[in-house]
């Protein structure tokens, strides 16, 4: 009973807390699971010659990510095991229910997490178990990520020692991504008045005699024979993603974005594009360097898909190299995780008058 009170308080702490969730390690997240439990119990005191055996069954959870490194979860499991009546000598299969709380330590912030708790297990009679074991967790998007783990149960009450494993599938909930600033619309060209001369047709003051070029936009700067005038003048085109901890998928918010540098790239064939992947501080150089040119590469599958080629794209991965904010904070972190890009070329373009 004191189990249950307690695991029943953590939940609605958890549920509570969710709604604070500020950065992309920070979440309420809930999952399932199908597990495997190794139990090995010899006439059981509740029924005398009743041996108990392995479990096979499926399961619940809900946690809390408090920070890159730890997080805690409420576990419920529906258990079927493999039992032998050696009074009776026959074998059947027992129901079981398991339910408890787990601590989980993220190491360095990465994938690979040590884990420690406390499970009362109701087969025949309650037992109490304390369990440590480690996992490891790996997300396919922003939120959606699985699991897998094993653990060492221990038994407070008969001293047993068993052995459990299961794999899961978990969202992760309450993550807020940066907005996108609206593009502002450009500005209405302003339309120049010309004076309409009789002897000058396209208003551009050279008289139809000496003109070149008739008929030429009224926009156009013109030479002293009519003609448009024309200069080099360069033009950029630049991108910006970022990424939840530990992740590399591009998320569909930056698509659009990636499209207009795909768009810049097929306008002017001759440029390519450089795409450097950065992350955080937090982990491991060696594992945030491999990141951060996972992350890079991601964009450029994403030009690929848009039709560009791909001896036309270099990626890089800087790691934690050229931070873009020094800080030690969650709100750093997060504009650290990136992959920037910035494209230039030089165009002949109307001179305006």
């Amino acid at each position: 009973m004191k189990l249950k009170s307690l695991t029943i308080a953590i939940a609605l702490a958890a549920t509570s807390a969710s709604t604070f969730a500020a950065d992309k390690e920070e979440g309420f997240y809930i999952g399932a699971f199908g597990d495997y439990y190794d139990a090995s119990w010899k006439n059981m005191r509740d029924q005398a010659g009743l041996d108990v055996n392995e479990s096979t069954g499926w399961g619940v959870e809900a946690g809390y990510r408090f920070s890159d490194y730890w997080s805690a979860r409420l576990e419920y499991a529906d258990m079927d095991f493999n039992a032998f009546d050696k009074v009776a000598g026959n074998r059947n299969n027992i129901d079981g229910e398991r339910y408890g709380i787990d601590a989980l330590y993220h190491l360095d912030g990465g994938p690979f997490y040590g884990l420690f708790g406390i499970k009362e297990i109701d087969v025949v009679d309650d037992n109490t178990f304390l369990n440590a074991g480690v996992g490891y967790q790996h997300f396919i998007t922003d939120g959606l990520f699985v699991n897998a783990e094993t653990a060492v149960y221990q038994g407070l009450d008969r001293g047993y020692t068993d052995v459990g494993a299961k794999i899961g599938i978990n969202y992760l909930f309450g993550q807020n991504s940066a907005p996108v600033e609206p593009v502002k619309p450009a500005p209405e060209p302003k339309v120049v008045e010309v004076a309409v001369a009789p002897v000058d047709s396209d208003n551009d003051n050279i008289l139809d005699a000496d003109d070149k070029c008739p008929n030429t936009p009224m926009t156009d700067a013109v030479d002293g024979t009519g003609c448009t005038l024309y200069e080099d003048k360069e033009v950029t085109v630049s991108l910006l993603v970022t990424f939840p901890n530990n992740a590399s998928a591009v998320s569909t918010q930056y698509l659009d974005d990636i499209e207009k540098v795909s768009a810049f790239l097929k306008e002017y064939p001759d440029t390519t594009v450089l795409l450097e992947g950065h992350t955080s501080a937090v982990g491991k150089a060696t594992y945030n360097k491999w990141l951060s040119k996972k992350r890079a590469d991601a964009v450029a599958k994403q030009l690929v898909a848009d039709g560009i080629a791909e001896d036309r794209i270099t990626t890089v991965g800087l790691g934690e190299e050229r931070l873009k904010n020094d800080a030690n904070t969650k709100a750093a972190n997060a504009e650290n995780r990136r992959v920037e890009a910035h494209i230039k070329t030089i165009k002949n373009v109307k001179v305006l008058r």
